[in-house]
């Protein structure tokens, strides 16, 4: 009987054939494997997408731009706890392997594809670098695509060790790991959870932090709070296993209690959205000049913005909106205006996604039928409409510096809306009257000149007659320039564009003061027909208070690269525009309109030296006050989106509507010591005469009337408070003989 063969023998060429196999598919294989890998420059130069920071001039962060929020700590600003908090929880071996701890890796992978599934994770320190640091290349979904994953981690890792001490792959570790919420990088983490730098942190919050790293989503302490103290426990309990705690010190830890720093608005989307905004807008026009990345590159912005200032900005807008908002909403009657509610609707619908999105008319029919009818639609549709909106901008106008920006009244919500101080175009009303009379003035007519107070009939372009009148509809008398400006009377501006401004000069005038704007030629100009940006306008009106030098407004001081490096500086424009000397008699007469005029109700909240202009458009459209101090220009507008939205009082006009926020705006930063803001006045040039007449006796000032400057200061702006020459009364009154000496 013949010898059985053997296995091998009698198998011997299909052995062969899947040796040949296998040798074919490592040969596939390993290149695949390799094909994932990063290059040797990759690893001597590893690059972290960082965050780009924007700064305020005094030195808070504003906001950050990024697509993974990180920034760059060093090893030696980190706490020695939390260093060891991480070894003994992801890796106890760290410092004594190459890469891979290879008991762990072999064990983890048996059991991996024995049970075809990668519960054993196993990655060191330095694996989880390797695949947090670099593209590996792989889906990550089915069971061959994790094993080529672990043996990619596996090779890269080992690169890693042998380019970088264990300080270094420790600090790039902390710099690129995610801990949640947006958070790469303990740096970023820390201050989000914690609101505070890392090298702040406490035991039981690196061990939270820490704990974090198995799964930022199933241990988030805002969601789930008991979880991440568990976790928190079992990170300070490895500690004591692993001899970096004593079991005292882990069991006070374990007694402090979680304090995550709270998720208000502010901290959401920060004091100044718009303003960031406007910044990011600049940047990414400058990003292909500089090949700079701003979600990537870890730049640092240095802008204007003050942030005392601009709390001081959103606390005024809160608090008038707080009371005018309540005030315009039982005023505005939308049965009254069932054909704007109507126009609203329609357009609200025609908006909305569901209507965009519909493929066919009847699809789209069918929805606006089904949104005519939704009460909760409706609703919404009539609360976003006669929202008051408001736009203020104050800007350091020596420096051109813009200091503070609230570009609407939903910034506490909304991190990105309209921005109604750069995107809007609105009629600018009589806040373009000081305009006009600066060509007057320019012309050679003193503000002593009179004009006519009496109606005129305009025949304009279209054919159409144009009969302008005052606001209290009364006519009658002549008015100095001065007291027509303070006063905003509207005939006397209407006359003065057609006598003593001509039309094409004020435009001219408009645009050199920085006014960009075009503007229409009529003599409804006078009034401010012309639609114009509110930033431009009040950039404009800096020019007085800056003795006629137009500085134009920046918002970034300084971009830094992340090494420092300083990559653009900015210096404002500065040009001569206008005589000081014309510059400083139009701030006299705006001085004028806050003291005794239109723009009164400044001095319920602020009582230094400034000058401003309130203004009101057609069916109360519009509310303005723009005004200066001799430190800072700043300007409100008060309004609607929805231009068919309108107050429907007097409580529309300027002076009640958007002066108010100007007032308490700078009495707030006029009160803040740590800002410092001296007490200023308007210097008189020395090319202007100007004779003070005393109001007892119409003669010029004795010594019965107060001349010196605190004297003067007292009895205009402090009323309450002067004590001295009580038995005479000073004013600075339409009788006054202001001159220029050319």
């Amino acid at each position: 009987m013949a010898k059985k063969k053997s296995f091998l023998k009698r198998h011997k060429k299909k052995i062969l054939v899947a040796f040949a196999v296998f040798i074919l598919l490592l040969a596939i294989y390993i290149p695949y494997i390799i094909s994932g890998l990063p290059s040797l420059e990759d690893l001597e130069n590893p690059k972290a997408e960082l965050a780009t920071k924007v700064y305020s001039i005094d030195g808070e962060v504003l906001d950050q731009f990024f697509i993974k929020n990180r920034t760059q700590v060093s090893l030696n600003q980190l706490p020695p706890h939390l260093i060891n908090a991480l070894i003994a929880t992801e890796d106890k071996n760290f410092k004594n392997h190459w890469g891979v701890d290879l008991p762990r890796f072999f064990r983890a992978m048996v059991k991996n594809i024995v049970t075809l599934r990668l519960r054993e994770g196993a990655s060191t320190i330095t694996q989880q670098l390797s695949r947090n640091l670099y593209d590996l290349k792989i889906e990550r979904k089915k069971i061959h695509d994790k094993i080529t994953r672990k043996f990619r981690e596996f090779i890269t890792a080992f690169k890693i060790e042998t380019n970088y001490t264990k300080d270094e792959i420790l600090e790039m570790y902390f710099n690129v790991a995610y801990f949640g919420r947006s958070a790469y990088g303990v740096s970023a983490a820390s201050q989000i959870y914690f609101g505070k730098l890392p090298t702040g942190l406490t035991l039981s919050e690196s061990a939270l932090l820490v704990g974090l790293l198995k799964g930022p989503a199933n241990y988030d302490p805002i969601n789930y709070p008991d979880r991440a103290t568990n976790r928190r426990n079992t990170v300070l309990s490895q500690m004591v296993k692993y001899d970096y705690l004593t079991e005292e010190e882990a069991e006070k830890a374990k007694d402090d209690e979680i304090q995550i720093r709270s998720s208000e608005s502010e901290g959401t989307v920060g004091i100044a959205p718009h303003f960031v905004e406007y910044v990011r807008q600049q940047l990414e026009q400058k990003a292909e000049q500089y090949g700079f990345d701003i979600y990537r590159d870890g730049l640092s912005i240095y802008t204007t913005l003050d942030s005392r200032m601009q709390r001081y900005a959103n606390r005024a807008v809160e608090e008038h909106l707080a009371e005018y908002q309540p005030l315009f909403n039982k005023q505005w009657k939308w049965d009254q205006n069932r054909e704007v509610l109507v126009k609203t609707i329609d357009l609200s619908i025609k908006t909305s996604d569901a209507y965009r999105k519909a493929k066919t008319k009847e699809q789209r029919d069918s929805i606006a039928r089904s949104l005519r009818h939704d009460k909760a639609f409706i609703d919404t549709v009539k609360r976003i409409s006669q929202r008051i909106e408001v736009g203020f901008v104050a800007i350091d106008h020596r420096s051109g510096g813009i200091v503070a920006l609230v570009g609407g009244s939903n910034f506490r919500n909304f991190k990105y809306g309209l921005n109604h101080v750069t995107q809007i175009y609105r009629q600018a009303g009589s806040t373009f009257k000081p305009f006009i009379y600066t060509v007057a003035i320019d012309n050679g007519y003193p503000p002593s000149y009179e004009i006519l107070n009496q109606p005129v009939t305009l025949v304009m372009a279209d054919g159409k007659r144009w009969t302008p009148g005052n606001f209290d509809d009364s006519f009658g008398g002549k008015y100095t320039i001065r007291d027509g400006l303070k006063l905003s009377v509207n005939l006397v501006a209407v006359r003065a564009i057609m006598e003593i401004a001509p039309i094409q000069q004020v435009i001219e005038y408009s645009a050199r003061m920085g006014i960009k704007s075009k503007l229409p030629p009529y003599e409804s100009l006078s009034l401010g027909t012309g639609e114009v940006q509110p930033l431009e306008l009040i950039t404009a009106f800096s020019v007085f208070a800056n003795d006629g030098i137009l500085v134009q407004p920046i918002s970034i001081l300084r971009i830094e690269d992340k090494d420092e490096n300083i990559i653009e500086e900015n210096q404002p424009e500065r040009k001569e525009v206008l005589s000081k000397e014309t510059a400083y008699i139009i701030t006299s007469i705006l001085e004028d309109a806050v003291n005794r005029g239109t723009g009164t109700r400044v001095r319920n909240f602020f009582h230094l030296p400034a000058a401003g202009k309130t203004g009101t458009t057609q069916e109360y459209a519009d509310a303005w006050f723009v005004g200066f101090t001799p430190k800072l220009t700043a300007g409100v507008w008060i309004g609607f989106d929805n231009k068919s939205v309108h107050f429907t009082n007097y409580n529309g006009q300027g002076g009640r509507a958007a002066a108010p926020v100007w007032g308490k705006f700078m009495n707030y930063v006029y009160d803040d010591k740590s800002i410092g803001l001296p007490l200023e006045f308007f210097i008189q040039p020395e090319g202007v005469v100007k004779e003070t007449i005393c109001a007892e006796t119409k003669g010029l000032a004795t010594e019965y009337c107060p001349t010196t400057e605190e004297e003067i200061f007292n009895r205009k702006y402090l009323p309450n408070k002067c004590t001295l020459h009580t038995s005479s009364h000073w004013e600075d009154s339409k009788e006054s003989r202001d001159t220029i000496n050319f």
